[in-house]
């Protein structure tokens, strides 16, 4: 689905006189009443099921997150329970991490992975009443189960921005986790769309590892994508060995989820981060509240879930003037990331003039297997 920004008035009309037409037939969900009442804060008990550990990037950002927001609310220690490294390929695991929160009394038990859907899904039946929010994915069932994640492709642009405006090969390295994966994709698209906006004559090469978490994979991605000439290396995987093996062969990096700096002080250039706290206040106060509804997150850089961290030392001269230009037409709202025209690796005209890529296709739909103009796989 693609939105256009130009409507007739007689589709306006059309537009309005359907929704009229739900409303009198009560089609739309219900989430503007909550079906949870108010918890008194003493009394509140808060879940986290994570894939890696408190120190690895992505979970590393969620439990930061986590922990932001139990100061914010002021709440103790032992109200909020993390199970780490919970491994999502492995459902029975999953389930028993879950199912230990809601005995020990959790009234909201989040998950940071992909692979936690379906499990969260099956034990928010079981439980109705408890709360079960699922980081990233697309499931929803208007009661007690849903969705958040975020516009990180809004902060890979503009990371894409620092690196199009270092290289001088003109090849950027990308090591990916896993193909044919929206968010992955949707990232390196929106990566290469910020390198090509300074740089149009630079490609990005792929890497894919088929996996989130693998430092000696992520390494090895990373120097071969060096051997082919690149030399700016980006990433969406955890660790920060992709940044490490630029900094080694004496060139240049965009890390991911953290400030890489501290690992590869002669390499980085910045990096697209993620701050959690902004949702897991917002979510544990309307259970407080006794307003939380079953509705999807999906914020961006106005909301303030997602960035790029600190420009560090290695950037080129006139980084921060580009980035901040971009930023300000994101922020603006006239103008987003995925707006057309935009083609496909293959040359195919996907998004027009004056046209939007829509959030489905972003999470779920065109972006699963798109790659778009100047994106290789190597």
């Amino acid at each position: 689905m693609i939105y256009s920004k130009q409507s007739t008035l007689a589709t306006r009309i059309l537009i309005l006189a359907m929704f009229l037409t739900l409303l009198s037939a009560s089609l739309i969900p219900a989430y503007a009443e909550s079906a949870f009442p108010p918890v008194s804060k003493e009394d509140l008990k808060v879940g986290l099921v994570l894939i890696g550990s408190r120190d690895d990037g992505f979970s590393g950002a969620h439990y930061r997150g986590m922990e932001e927001m139990k100061q914010q609310l002021g709440l103790n220690d032992d109200q909020v329970l993390y199970k780490f490294e919970v491994n999502d390929s492995d459902p029975a695991a999953t389930e028993s991490a879950m199912r230990e929160l809601v005995d020990v009394g959790c009234q909201i038990v989040f998950g940071n992975s992909w692979g936690y859907m379906n499990s969260m899904e099956d034990l928010a039946e079981e439980y109705p009443e408890v709360i079960f929010s699922h980081c990233s994915g697309y499931k929803n069932n208007g009661a007690n189960f849903n969705n958040y994640f975020g516009r990180i492709y809004q902060g890979r642009y503009l990371s894409g921005i620092a690196a199009g405006l270092k290289t001088t090969t003109n090849k950027i390295g990308y090591v990916a986790a896993w193909a044919d994966n929206a968010e992955v994709n949707g990232g390196i698209n929106a990566f290469a769309l910020g390198v090509q906006s300074v740089k149009p004559e630079a490609e990005v090469y792929v890497k894919f590892i088929s996996s989130w978490y693998d430092p000696t994979l992520e390494k090895q991605a990373a120097v071969a994508l060096l051997a082919l000439d690149c030399d700016v290396i980006a990433q969406h995987v955890d660790t920060a060995m992709p940044q490490i093996a630029a900094e080694e062969a004496g060139k240049f990096g965009v890390g991911y989820n953290a400030d890489m700096t501290v690992n590869a002080p002669k390499a980085h250039l910045t990096a697209p981060i993620w701050n959690w706290g902004s949702i897991y206040i917002d979510q544990v106060q309307k259970v407080i509240d006794g307003t939380w509804t079953a509705e999807n997150y999906f914020w961006g850089i106005k909301e303030g879930l997602v960035d790029i961290s600190p420009l560090s030392a290695n950037v080129a001269e006139g980084t921060a003037e580009k980035i901040e230009e971009a930023r300000a037409k994101m922020l603006s709202g006239e103008w987003d990331v995925f707006s057309g025209p935009i083609y496909s690796n293959t040359d195919e005209l996907v998004v027009k003039e004056g046209e939007v890529l829509s959030d489905a296709d972003i999470t779920s739909g065109l972006m699963t297997n798109l790659l778009v103009k100047g994106v290789s796989v190597k």
